[in-house]
C-alpha cells in the first residue's frame, strides 16, 4: 500500500511537472525551458541529501548517471510534444509507451501479480489509452513530427525509470542527484552548440522552475516507490500520470474531454484499486 500511495504521489507531480514545462516551452525555444528546470529539479535534491541521505558507489552513480542522460531526451522531447499539442491526445500517448518497457522489465525480473493484479494492470494500460481516445469535433489532431516525439519521450522516461530502479536501495538520492548533474551538463552542452537557434525569446522562469522542482518530487517519489513494492504495478501506476495533465489543460486551455477520457478515467480509479489488492 505504501509503493501504492508513493506511485499516485507521483504520477501526480509527473502530469503536473508536464502541464507546466509544456506551457513553458510554447513561450520560446524548448531548450531555454529545459536550462531553468533542470537546474531547478538539481536544486530540489540538493535540498534533500542531508534529509534523507546519498551513497555515491560505483553502481549508484553509474545508474544515475545513464539516468540522467535519458532524462536530458526525455525533458527536450516532452515539452517539446507538449508546447506542440494537443495535451490530451500527447501526453498519454508518451505515458503509454513509458510504462510498457519498465512493466516489461520487472516481470523479466521474475516479478509476479496475484489474480487482482493480473487483471488492474491491463486496465490501468487500457486506462492510459482510454484518456486520449476520441477526436471529436473541436478536437485538434496531432501533426506525425508531435506522434514521433511523443513516442521518443516516452521511451526516454521508460529508460529515465529501469535505470534509477537498478540502483542499489541504499544509496538514498544519489542517482536523483547524478542524474540530475548529468541531464543539466547535456542540456547545457546542447544550448551551446545550439545558441544560435534558440531565438530571443525568454522562458517563463517560474513556470519552467516550477516544473522541474515537481519533476524532481516525482522521480524521488517513484523511487521510493519502486524499493518499496513491485516495479511492474508502480510503473503502470506512474504512467496515470496524463490524468492530472489533462484535467489541468481542460481547467486552464479549455482543451475538451471526451466520453473515452472520462471512461479512461474511471478504468484508472478501478485499476488503481485492484493493483492496491497485490
Amino acid at each position: 500500500m505504501l509503493a501504492l500511495l508513493l506511485a499516485l504521489g507521483s504520477s501526480l507531480a509527473y502530469g503536473c511537472a508536464d502541464f507546466l514545462g509544456g506551457l513553458g516551452a510554447r513561450r520560446a525555444h524548448v531548450l531555454r525551458t529545459v536550462l531553468v528546470a533542470a537546474p531547478a529539479s538539481l536544486a530540489v535534491e540538493l535540498l534533500l541529501w542531508p534529509v534523507l541521505g546519498a551513497s555515491f558507489d560505483v553502481a549508484s552513480v553509474g545508474w544515475g548517471a545513464a539516468s540522467g542522460v535519458a532524462s536530458a531526451a526525455a525533458f527536450a522531447m516532452l515539452y517539446r510534444t507538449l508546447a506542440i499539442g494537443p495535451m490530451n491526445v500527447l501526453s498519454p500517448v508518451t505515458a503509454l509507451v513509458s510504462a510498457a518497457l519498465p512493466v516489461a522489465v520487472g516481470l523479466l525480473q521474475g516479478e509476479h501479480l496475484t489474480a487482482a493484479g493480473l487483471v488492474g494492470l491491463p486496465l490501468a494500460l487500457v486506462a492510459v489509452v482510454l484518456v486520449s481516445a476520441g477526436h471529436g469535433a473541436g478536437s485538434a489532431r496531432p501533426s506525425r513530427t508531435a506522434l514521433l516525439l511523443a513516442l521518443g519521450a516516452g521511451a526516454a522516461i521508460a529508460l529515465q525509470l529501469v535505470f534509477l530502479h537498478q540502483a542499489p536501495s541504499g544509496s538514498g538520492v544519489a542517482p536523483l542527484i547524478v542524474g540530475r548533474a548529468v541531464s543539466s551538463a547535456v542540456t547545457l552542452a546542447a544550448a551551446g552548440l545550439m545558441h544560435r537557434r534558440l531565438g530571443p525569446e525568454r522562458p517563463a522562469y517560474a513556470m519552467s522552475a516550477a516544473a522541474g522542482a515537481l519533476d524532481s518530487v516525482a522521480n524521488l517519489l517513484f523511487l521510493l516507490a519502486a524499493r518499496s513494492g513491485d516495479l511492474t504495478v508502480v510503473a503502470v501506476i506512474t504512467a496515470l500520470y496524463p490524468a492530472g495533465t489533462v484535467l489541468l489543460a481542460r481547467g486552464v486551455l479549455a482543451e475538451r474531454i471526451h466520453r473515452g477520457q472520462l471512461a479512461g478515467l474511471g478504468t484508472a480509479a478501478v485499476a488503481v484499486g485492484l493493483l492496491a489488492l497485490t
